[in-house]
């Protein structure tokens, strides 16, 4: 294997390809993940975590560790009947699987920073250089996870009334229709 190709597509493809015969013939439960394909998840999932979107983060272990379950979880789904490419279809479920972490991290932080804030325990810190720094970065993260978290409820809200909107309409035409 070379650097680049740090997994090979075709004997994962062959692997996999033996497993699906093997679930197909044998049921789930009864065949065992074969290590190669094991091996590939971890190498896939660390590879990804080095990328530029995914590196900076303190949580990459528990990134990793998410992505390699997905993938043992969804592995029964992946058919060689359809696509010959097991490679790029792990790398996704990896993918999302980082990307749900991130979220689930950011939403945490959001939820210590404002337990925080409420209980004013910014003054424990010390230095008022060093808090204003420190109540500058929160404030900031805050008011982004915020604004990112309430745009996302009224769009849903948006959606919702806009439906609203129409059955309403249409409940009027229809009642029109049938009075004249």
């Amino acid at each position: 294997m070379s650097t680049k190709n740090y997994v090979n597509n075709k004997k994962m493809y062959e692997v996999m390809k033996q497993y699906y015969d093997d679930i197909t013939e044998k049921g789930v439960d009864n065949v065992k993940i074969p290590d190669y394909i094991g091996s590939c998840f971890l190498l896939i999932a660390n590879k990804l975590a080095t990328k530029s979107n995914f590196s900076g983060y303190s949580f990459k272990e528990e990134m990793i560790s998410d992505g390699i379950e997905n993938c043992i979880m969804y592995m029964k789904n992946f058919n060689p009947e359809k696509s010959t490419n097991p490679f790029a279809y792990f790398t996704q479920i990896i993918k999302f699987a980082f990307i749900r972490r991130i979220e689930k991290e950011k939403r945490q932080q959001y939820i210590k920073i404002k337990n925080m804030q409420n209980l004013h325990l910014q003054d424990c810190i010390g230095g008022d250089e060093l808090q204003l720094d420190y109540n500058d970065m929160t404030n900031t993260f805050v008011k982004d996870f915020e604004q990112k978290h309430f745009a996302d409820k009224e769009k849903k809200k948006s959606k919702q009334y806009f439906g609203n909107t129409v059955n309403k309409f249409f409940t009027e035409v229809k009642t029109e229709l049938k009075v004249e």
